[in-house]
């Protein structure tokens, strides 16, 4: 492939917060996960050491909690202070202990340095809970819930920016669900109340690429958003964990840009565009596995609906499939940075996180090498590129239905801070090596730096590191150099980087 490049042509500049996460109260992401008071690895507030340093290292700019499904049944009242009592959670059907709650999440936002960033319970909850919420986290003494944070030991503001109305209200599975109108008028007085409290505050609400459903939270309440809230998983494995192949995954990687181009043609028509950006706040190649819970039919037994959740710890599952999957969708999103300006990889430990727990330690998954390599590698500036004689192939679908799959997707970045090019090169061939030809000037080395494995369904687990980021110098820049992608890689190409 052929890869030409108009250096002098910016075509925007990338958020940091398109590399964000999510962590919601489901199966180990919270208690066994990132909070596991009593264990050697953890620190004196019970935050898992070994999960924040790596949180730190992919430099986690903004984290969505406390869901996902589980908040819409969630009243934040009874996670703070000194007495918290039990709670059954509706939404995942176990007891939640309260024991971590707003506080806590502050304190590790602080911890890994990244903006925390919240959602709301509009299923049971109502737009008055919503904003008492914002007064706790935001204002200075006024009223009881800011008095009520300093008698907590929090004499400063949490200074919560960022805020979600809700998560999957249209969904029949989520509890409080809404229908178009309902929604339209739920976020209006939600958005209203909050931004009295705090008119800093950046607000989200829950939408999807329903026309109705849109056009609704749009008409009602456009002028109070500053997001509109995306979800995406392409697997659909939560009844059944029967996961999709290698070649299948990459058929999924065909449609990765729909909801941006159906969101971003509803915001041109409703004059909105430029005052709405995209935030996909919870995404992943494949869905959670928990079946008999989001459906008509609940499981009965805890072996039906619970105990199957532990097949998300299957490190073996967390392929080159996954990485590669995700290294496109992070192109997307560079690629449409004047509008897609957040995203929450769903969730960020346990389930289908990137990091693994267990007592002794933690497995960094393929998809974590991933952010280290997008964060740490690639630039911020957006440069105008193209390519020709891209290659493409023949690849089965879950529904085994053959799509044309091209094969190598890039794109060129330059860096706000410093000299050179780096180039996000995915080559998503399961088999063959794909040149990339570099048509263009540029001078100065090149470095590639990548991940890839010794097959598509490489893994990393305990005591086994089959995916890790490799380095290789390539010598000096010349035009039409050719570089060799791996099989199933995700690679970064700096040209004249320099190092700081």
């Amino acid at each position: 492939m052929k890869l030409y490049i108009n250096k002098k042509r910016e075509l925007g500049q990338r958020s940091p917060m398109i590399y964000g996460h999510f962590i919601e109260h489901f199966h180990r992401q919270i208690y066994g996960g990132v909070y596991d008071p009593g264990n050697p690895l953890s620190d004196e507030d019970g935050l898992r050491i070994d999960v924040l340093e790596a949180m730190r290292k992919i430099k986690v700019p903004i984290l969505r909690w406390p869901g996902g499904c589980f908040v819409s049944s969630y009243h934040w009242k009874d996670g703070v202070g000194s007495e918290r009592n039990p709670m059954f959670d509706k939404a995942w059907r176990v007891e939640e202990s309260n024991e971590f709650g707003t506080d806590e999440y502050i304190k590790m936002c602080r911890k890994i340095n990244c903006e925390p960033y919240i959602c709301t319970n509009a299923g049971t909850g109502n737009a008055e809970e919503m904003s008492d919420w914002v007064e706790y986290c935001n204002l200075e003494s006024e009223g009881r819930y800011a008095k009520w944070r300093i008698a907590n030991g929090y004499p400063k503001p949490h200074k919560v920016k960022y805020w979600s109305i809700g998560n999957e209200n249209y969904g029949f599975w989520e509890i409080g669900a809404k229908s178009p109108e309902e929604w339209g008028r739920l976020t209006t007085e939600a958005a209203k109340m909050m931004k009295h409290v705090d008119p800093c505050t950046e607000l989200s609400a829950a939408a999807l690429t329903d026309l109705e459903w849109n056009v609704n939270l749009l008409k009602n309440c456009g002028e109070f958003l500053d997001w509109i809230s995306i979800h995406e998983y392409w697997d659909p494995i939560h009844e059944t964990n029967d996961l999709a192949d290698y070649d299948a995954c990459m058929v999924y990687t065909n449609h990765i840009d729909e909801s941006v181009r159906k969101v971003s043609g509803l915001l041109q028509a409703m004059g909105l565009d430029g005052k709405i950006k995209i935030a996909f706040d919870e995404w992943n190649l494949r869905q959670w596995y928990h079946p008999k819970v989001h459906t008509v039919e609940q499981g009965v037994t805890k072996e039906e609906y619970l105990s199957p959740r532990g097949r998300n710890d299957d490190n073996s599952s967390y392929t080159m499939a996954d990485a590669v999957f995700t290294a496109c969708f992070l192109n997307m999103c560079n690629r449409n940075c004047n509008l897609v300006g957040m995203a929450a990889f769903a969730p960020i430990v346990n389930t289908r996180g990137c990091i693994f727990t267990l007592k002794e330690g933690i497995v960094l998954r393929s998809t974590y090498h991933v952010f280290d390599l997008y964060v740490n590698y690639l630039g911020d500036v957006l440069l105008d590129s193209w390519a020709e004689e891209c290659p493409v192939k023949m690849m089965e679908s879950v529904s085994k239905e053959k799509a044309e799959v091209e094969l190598v997707d890039v794109v060129v970045t330059a860096f706000r801070d410093k000299k050179g090019l780096a180039i996000a090169a995915v080559n998503k061939d399961g088999c063959e090596k794909q040149s990339l030809s570099l048509d263009f000037e540029a001078d100065g080395p090149v470095e590639i730096h990548y991940i890839s494995g010794d097959s598509t369904e490489a893994y990393n687990d305990v005591g086994r590191e089959d995916v890790q980021i490799k380095h290789e110098a390539l010598g000096e820049f010349r035009p039409g150099m050719q570089i060799s992608l791996w099989p199933h890689s995700v690679n970064i190409i700096w040209i004249g980087v320099e190092q700081v």
